[in-house]
């Protein structure tokens, strides 16, 4: 009886050990056989510290193909302290060897690199140039690991600084295009790792290897570097010539709404950039951030909206006796004029009040702002630009409207928009008639493939008859008055001035103006549609005086970059 029960129990403990064995087997084979790899990485991850490493960032190009923004070959310096966390007459010896390659003191960067504050790996020096960090590499000094970097260059210097943007000391972009078309530029970074043992300590002659990541891509904008640097070059005469508070100048292919230049003031230069003490207020690009009320510009789309219905003709007169009552306000043209019976060619030439407050009676409320709406007012132009404002505007429809409001942003008033905005929608008007979405990147290069941007109607905003008409009125305007100063000799220029009171949250600010004039050339078919805003001239408020004479000054460098030939024969006016 006593041998049975110790057979069983033998048994027993055979079949326990059978099954553990087969457990531990089993538990063998899903380990090292079917989960290797993942268990296998694990281990890895337990023996390497890993440090990310910037790729080489994708350049920023003009239309044809000139650097404004590339990047030059350097090397980033990154230390493993736990190297000398035993010795620190080593981390001495590695700090007198570095400092005068990395161009610090030895006894600081010594300091440093005793200092475990920054964590057992840090970045102790960037953008270290070439050569110095090839002579680091070839010292092999103790905890010390040089990965290839690079650093942003300026081939064409200042130019275009608050459009391309900077990138902050993490490599990453922080305004303008820059910081718009980060991940396209930025790429896929790399890593750098580390051996360490169980503690965390460095492993004896341990492997530090790099792993490669994939660089950025190439971006060509549509901005053209010549017109660039003219336009901001008039652009600071200016503003020191009429004491001025800032101002934009914009160049568009009205065509195809590609933007060729884009310059706004006050600004900040890439050379002069500091990190340490930004001005927020210098980094914005004001000519897609900023509103303003675009003021007699916007007479030219009211005029536009009153033809595409057929309501009136260049022809057609209206009598202008200087002043018109509406909604309990008296309403007066810019300088107090009256002029008696005018046709819709001299309500333009002349810039009238009260024949823009006729027309928007003709016209209708709701059918006007409908028609102020296609031409974008009110909405993003989605130009792909950062911090684009989408623009105020008040319609019949919204609680708060006044019949007096109908009259005042007929001619402007009342209505806000960006200078993009306003330069988007006046190409409609001279371009045959479509909206188009305004556009400053042309292409994408990439490592493994290309993307072309083309032009993107985004409706109609009137007939081609009615852009036509326009056309030849806007000539009018600048051609057919004597000494316009918005005139280049032998060729046929269309435009439109504007002059409005600076915006104050009680009102007006009666003694201060925002000076523009929206321009093209040549009128038979444009090669280019110019927006120049100055804004608070100390001088003279008007836009006639003080923004169309840049536009009569920049003209001619732009025709004859553009190869447009001078025309011989006089336009057909819009009245004949």
């Amino acid at each position: 009886m006593g041998h049975g029960r110790f057979t069983w129990r033998v048994a027993l403990l055979a079949l326990v050990l059978v099954v553990s064995t087969g457990g531990i087997v089993g538990r063998l084979v899903y380990v090292q056989i079917l989960h290797h790899q993942h268990y296998w990485l694990e281990a890895q991850a337990e023996h390497l510290d890993k440090r990310l490493v910037h790729s080489t960032r994708g350049a920023i190009l003009d239309r044809n193909g000139f650097p404004l923004a590339t990047s030059v070959d350097v090397f980033d310096v990154y230390i493993d302290r736990r190297a000398w966390r035993d010795d620190p007459l080593l981390a001495r010896e590695v700090a007198f060897e570095l400092a005068p390659l990395i161009n610090d003191q030895p006894e600081p960067l010594f300091t440093r690199l005793l200092n475990e504050s920054g964590g057992p790996v840090e970045l102790i020096a960037s953008s270290v140039d070439f050569s110095a960090g090839q002579s680091i590499e070839s010292l092999r000094l103790a905890g010390v690991v040089v990965a290839g970097g690079t650093k942003r260059y300026y081939p064409e210097g200042d130019v275009a600084s608050n459009l391309l943007g900077f990138l902050g000391r993490d490599h990453v972009g922080l305004a303008g295009v820059e910081a718009d078309y980060d991940d396209v530029l930025g790429g896929t970074p790399g890593a750098i790792y580390f051996e360490r043992d169980g503690g965390g300590r460095p492993i004896a002659f341990g492997r530090s290897r790099i792993e490669p990541g994939r660089p950025g891509a190439d971006i060509r904008l549509t901005i053209d570097r010549y017109i660039q640097r003219l336009i901001e070059t008039e652009l600071d005469f200016q503003i020191r010539d009429h004491q001025a508070s800032g101002g934009t100048i914009m160049v568009m292919d009205p065509t195809t709404g590609a933007i060729l230049a884009m310059a706004s003031r006050p600004s900040f230069r890439l050379s002069n950039l500091s990190l340490d003490n930004p001005d927020l207020n210098l980094y914005r690009n004001r000519a897609v951030t900023d509103l303003y009320e675009p003021g007699s510009v916007l007479k030219t789309m009211t005029m536009a909206t009153a033809l595409d219905l057929e309501l009136v003709n260049p022809n057609t007169t209206y009598y202008d006796s200087g002043t018109v009552e509406k909604g309990g306000y008296t309403f007066k043209n810019w300088d107090f004029s009256a002029h008696g019976t005018q046709t819709m060619t001299q309500l333009l030439q002349k810039s009238l009040n009260t024949g823009a407050i006729w027309l928007s009676d003709q016209i209708g409320a709701t059918r006007l702002y409908e028609s102020i709406h296609r031409f974008g007012f009110g909405e993003s132009t989605h130009s792909g630009l950062g911090g684009e404002a989408e623009g105020l505007m008040r319609t019949n429809k919204d609680s708060g409207w006044y019949p007096s409001d109908l009259a005042t942003n007929s001619y402007g008033q009342g209505i806000a928009a960006t200078p993009l905005q306003v330069i988007t929608a006046f190409s409609s008007v001279i371009n045959g008639g479509n909206l188009m979405r305004p556009y400053i990147v042309e292409e994408i290069d990439g490592p493994d493939s290309k993307r072309i941007f083309e032009p993107v109607i985004v409706r109609r905003a009137i007939s081609e008859k009615t852009s036509a008409t326009m056309v030849k009125m806007l000539n009018d305007v600048v051609d057919g008055v004597p000494a316009h100063r918005a005139q280049v000799k032998g060729y046929h220029v269309g435009g439109k001035t504007g002059t409005t009171l600076v915006s104050i949250p009680t009102g007006y600010a009666l003694d201060s103006t925002l000076a523009t004039f929206v321009g093209f050339a040549p009128a038979e078919d444009p090669a280019f549609v110019m927006l120049v805003k100055i804004d608070q001239p100390q001088d003279d408020p008007l836009g006639g005086i003080v923004a169309a004479p840049v536009f009569g000054r920049l003209a001619p460098q732009i025709l004859s970059y553009l190869n447009v030939r001078p025309y011989d024969q006089p336009l057909v006016r819009s009245g004949q």
